[in-house]
């Protein structure tokens, strides 16, 4: 196990990606520690997404916020309409709460230890284990999808995803050295992100070749195995587009709690497989013949569009107007974007 460590990490030092986060493997040696935050940061936008998608976002806020105690006393609103397209959007408000939660709590200081930083906002399992690994360097067994893969196949496991995932980490576990244990973490993902890929993976050019029992036995492209999906369903909704007389757009923040809370969308109906709906207010409601769509996790979501233009004195029941020189498509999150894509050249 030792020396299948060493390889990788030999690998690493020439191969490491390069990312807005990351302290580069000669640096790291050189005893250039990781930012915390940043490293938690890149953790959170990472759930559920992917590396290309990130790597903007955590420009954009480490450039707005360089640190936790900046992020903590940052306006919700801002926040959020930064996070707009990133998906999530529950990550986002624990971004918050956790930033604040280290600042009144922790001083400002992200905790070193595992079981610390499993009581902060927003902080799983795995999400601690990568922070004390690669910003403290500690020994955690750091699992995500692309370590799932290789140790499925490094060690020929047949078991179906989620099933395996006991055996699987009891693998990476056996696998985590106990020095630089933070480079060998990025050294795993890096490994499935880059050569052992989903499909056609580059096993000619794998630090593991000599010792991958699923190259060895010609099952690896067909590892990991996953249990079959459910259909995914499809709910239906409507969004009321209004503009006012004088430019102003109706918008509404959703609640906290749910799908995009506390994100800025359009007044709309309950998304359903029979949505109930009440206009904001009384108008000359236009339908458009086109849906807006969007695929989440477990649904795909049709919105009906209805546009009304509206006089100066029109008092809608719910959402608030907003000036059109105040309006930012880009705060939108991405539903509720494909919608103004639609009524776009309308307003």
């Amino acid at each position: 196990m030792h020396d299948l460590s060493t390889k990788l990490l030999a690998w690493y030092d020439i191969h490491a990606r390069a990312m807005p986060w990351r302290v580069p493997p000669a640096d790291r040696k050189a005893g250039v520690a990781p930012d915390p935050y940043a490293v938690w940061l890149s953790e959170v936008m990472l759930q559920q997404t992917t590396v290309a998608a990130v790597r903007d976002y955590h420009r954009k806020f480490t450039a707005i916020w360089p640190d936790v105690s900046a992020l903590a006393a940052a306006d919700d609103a801002d926040v959020m309409a930064a996070w707009a397209g990133l998906g999530y959007y529950a990550r986002a408000r624990n971004l918050l709460k956790c930033a604040r939660v280290v600042v009144v709590d922790h001083g400002g200081q992200f905790p070193t230890d595992h079981a610390t930083l499993l009581t902060l906002p927003g902080i799983g399992p795995y999400t601690a284990a990568a922070i004390a690994a690669i910003a403290f360097d500690q020994p955690q067994v750091v699992v995500d999808g692309n370590v799932e893969r290789v140790m499925a196949r490094m060690f020929d496991i047949h078991t179906p995803l989620p099933a395996a995932k006991p055996e699987l980490t009891d693998q990476a576990r056996a696998l985590t050295p106990a020095t630089r244990a933070g480079d060998y973490a990025q050294a795993v993902m890096d490994l499935g992100a880059t050569i052992c890929t989903p499909r056609n993976p580059a096993c000619g050019i794998c630090p593991w070749h000599d010792h991958c029992a699923a190259r060895m036995a010609g099952t690896a492209a067909g590892l990991p195995r996953k249990t079959p999906k459910k259909k995914t369903p499809t709910r239906r909704g409507i969004a009321y587009v209004v503009q006012r007389s004088d430019g102003a757009i109706l918008l509404e923040t959703r609640p906290d709690s749910g799908l995009l809370g506390g994100m800025l969308g359009w007044p709309g109906s309950d998304w359903s497989e029979t949505p109930t709906h009440t206009p904001p207010l009384t108008a000359d409601w236009v339908t458009l013949d086109a849906e807006a769509r969007h695929t989440f996790t477990h649904f795909h979501l049709h919105l009906q569009v209805m546009v009304a233009q509206v006089p100066l004195d029109a008092q809608p029941q719910k959402g608030e107007f907003v000036a059109k020189q105040d309006f930012r498509p880009a705060a939108l999150p991405t539903a509720m974007r494909k919608v103004y894509d639609l009524v776009a050249t309308m307003l």
